[in-house]
C-alpha cells in the first residue's frame, strides 16, 4: 500500500512540476505578445488609450479600479510592465497605476470576511483582518504618492538603479538577447495567424490572466493547502519570521490575494491574533512583486524601472511599519476600530467597499476624461513636448510637474 501511495505521490509531484513549467513559459510568452501587440498600435491609438494617465490621480484610480475588477494585481502590474516596454506609457505615468494596483488587490481579503457576516463576533474579527491589508497599502500610498508627485522620487530612483545595474551594453537595443531567441519567434508565429493587432492584444491579456491563475492554483494545491495548517503555528511566532513567510508564500503563488485571504478565517476563529498577521501581510506585499520582476527581467530598461518601482513601494512600506511596534500597531488599531463599528452597522462595510474600490475611482476617471483629452490635444500640437518620454531621459522637477498638471 505504501508503494502505491509513494507512486501516486511521485506522479502528483511530476504533474505539478509540469504545470508550473508550462504556466511559467506561458506567462513569459504572453508578456512578450502583449508588448509586441502594443508596439504595433499606431501612435495616436496608444496616446488615446493612455491619455487619462496624464493626471496622476486618475492613473492611481485606474490601477485601483482595474485590479478590483480583475482581482489580480499580478496581472495588472505585468500588463503595465509590457505597456511601458512597448513605449506606449512613460515611467512617470505608470507609477501611479502601480500604486493603485497595490490598493485594488486588497479587495479579495475584504470580501472573504463577508462569509462570516451572519456571525456577529467572527464577522468583526474577519472584517478587521480583511481591511488590514487595505489600510496598510492606503497608508503607504498616502506617504509615497506626494513624494512621487512633487519630486519624482520613485521614478528617478528606479531609473538610477536601472541605469546603474541593468543598463544594456548597446543602448540602441530595446530588448535583451533572451527575449529575441526564446519568445519572439513564437510571438511572430502568432501574429502571422491573425492579422489584427487588437486580436493579439486580447489574446495576450487572456494568456497573462490564465498563466497567473495556473501558477497560483498549482502552487496552492501542491504546497499551501496541505502544509499551511501545520506551518501556521511556526509562521506567526516572530514578526520577522512571519514577514519572510509572507514573502515566500506569495512569491510562490504570485498572488497576495490568495495568501492574505488564508489568514482571514484564522483570525475570525481566533486561531491567530490580528496583530500577528500584519507582518505576514507586509511580506505578502513584497512577495507579489515577483510577477513584475519576471515580466521585466528581459525587457527594456523602462520596463525594468517600473518593476523596480513596484519593489520600492512595497519595500518602503515594510521599512516604515515592520521594524517599530508602535507604528506597526497603528494600522491594526484602525482595522480593529473598523471591525467594531461594522457590527451594528453592516452597511458601513458594504459602503466602504463600493466607494473605495468602484464608485470613487469610476467617477473620478469619468469626470476627468474630458479634461484630460483637452490637455492631450493641446500638448500634441507642441512639436517638442511628447507624452511618451524617451527611454533614457531624466526629467527635471519642473518638467515632471508640467507633465502631471
Amino acid at each position: 500500500m505504501s508503494k502505491i501511495q509513494s507512486a501516486n505521490g511521485s506522479y502528483f509531484k511530476l504533474i505539478m512540476a509540469m504545470q508550473l513549467v508550462l504556466a511559467f513559459v506561458l506567462f513569459v510568452f504572453s508578456i512578450d505578445l502583449l508588448t509586441y501587440s502594443l508596439g504595433t498600435f499606431s501612435n495616436d491609438v496608444t496616446k488615446d488609450i493612455f491619455t487619462a494617465t496624464l493626471n496622476p490621480f486618475v492613473g492611481l484610480f485606474i490601477g485601483l479600479l482595474m485590479t478590483a475588477m480583475f482581482q489580480s494585481s499580478s496581472m495588472i502590474t505585468a500588463m503595465v510592465v509590457a505597456v511601458v516596454a512597448s513605449g506606449s506609457l512613460s515611467l512617470i505615468q505608470a507609477v501611479p497605476v502601480i500604486m493603485g494596483a497595490n490598493i485594488g488587490t486588497t479587495l479579495t481579503s475584504t470580501l472573504v470576511s463577508f462569509t462570516f457576516i451572519m456571525k456577529r463576533n467572527e464577522f468583526k474579527r474577519a472584517l478587521a483582518a480583511g481591511v488590514l491589508h487595505d489600510i496598510f497599502n492606503i497608508l503607504t500610498v498616502i506617504i509615497l504618492f506626494p513624494l512621487e508627485l512633487y519630486f519624482g522620487f520613485l521614478s528617478y530612483f528606479s531609473e538610477y538603479l536601472t541605469h546603474t545595474f541593468f543598463a544594456a551594453d548597446d543602448p540602441t537595443k530595446s530588448e535583451f538577447i533572451y527575449n529575441v531567441l526564446i519568445t519572439r519567434p513564437f510571438t511572430l508565429w502568432i501574429t502571422q495567424l491573425f492579422a489584427q493587432p487588437i486580436l493579439w492584444f486580447i489574446l495576450a491579456i487572456l494568456l497573462v490572466f490564465g498563466s497567473i491563475k495556473i501558477l497560483s492554483e498549482t502552487v496552492y494545491k501542491a504546497f499551501l493547502s496541505t502544509h499551511f495548517k501545520n506551518l501556521s503555528e511556526h509562521v506567526f511566532k516572530a514578526p520577522l519570521l512571519t514577514f519572510i513567510y509572507g514573502i515566500l508564500f506569495t512569491a510562490a503563488v504570485q498572488s497576495s490575494t490568495v495568501t492574505t485571504s488564508l489568514v482571514v478565517p484564522a483570525v475570525a476563529t481566533r486561531k491567530i491574533k490580528l496583530a500577528k498577521i500584519f507582518p505576514f501581510i507586509i511580506g505578502a506585499n513584497m512577495g507579489t512583486t515577483i510577477t513584475a520582476i519576471i515580466a521585466a527581467i528581459y525587457k527594456t530598461e523602462a520596463a525594468i524601472s517600473i518593476a523596480i518601482v513596484h519593489v520600492i513601494i512595497n519595500l518602503i512600506g515594510a521599512l516604515i511599519f515592520l521594524p517599530f511596534p508602535a507604528i506597526r500597531h497603528i494600522p491594526v488599531m484602525i482595522a480593529s476600530f473598523f471591525g467594531r463599528i461594522s457590527i451594528n452597522k453592516k452597511y458601513v462595510s458594504l459602503a466602504y467597499i463600493l466607494m473605495t474600490f468602484f464608485i470613487i475611482p469610476f467617477l473620478l476617471i469619468y469626470f476627468n476624461k474630458k479634461d484630460d483629452v483637452q490637455v492631450h490635444d493641446a500638448r500634441s500640437k507642441e512639436k517638442n513636448k511628447e507624452i511618451l518620454v524617451p527611454k533614457k531621459t531624466h526629467l527635471d522637477k519642473s518638467a515632471t510637474q508640467q507633465l502631471f498638471f
